[in-house]
């Protein structure tokens, strides 16, 4: 991937892509990381899994439960979390849903090719 130039957007306006049932992203790509606004549909399931990408994350709308190395965390509205790569995790969230900023380092590569492969 090339030089990135300078870009602003207006989120609403960004096409999503399918990340697990009931749970779509719109990602903004940078050169080193990402940035992906997440909906969740209410009780909408992330499954256990890991990548070797650090992550961090807030919730803005909605309750989340990141579940980390088999324990559970709810977070709400204005509170965050950092993964480290390699850290096995999972997600759900209630029955009114939740929307989540999620930033990676450095780009998931994996989801950039889901969101080409979309359009």
């Amino acid at each position: 991937m090339g030089r990135v130039e300078a870009r602003f957007v207006r989120f609403d306006d960004l096409r999503a892509f399918e990340l697990a049932a009931g749970v779509r992203g719109k990602p903004l790509f940078g050169e080193g990381a990402m940035l992906n606004l997440i909906e969740f549909e209410p009780g909408a399931v992330v499954s256990t899994h890991s990548h070797p990408h650090e992550q961090l994350g807030i919730v803005l709308r909605g309750v989340q439960v990141l579940v980390v190395d088999g324990a559970e965390h709810e977070l709400g509205p204005m509170e965050g979390y950092v993964l480290p790569g390699g850290v096995e995790h999972g997600a759900r969230c209630g029955p009114e849903g939740a929307t989540v900023v999620d930033v990676f380092q450095p780009v998931r590569e994996d989801y950039r090719a889901r969101f080409v492969a979309e359009a």
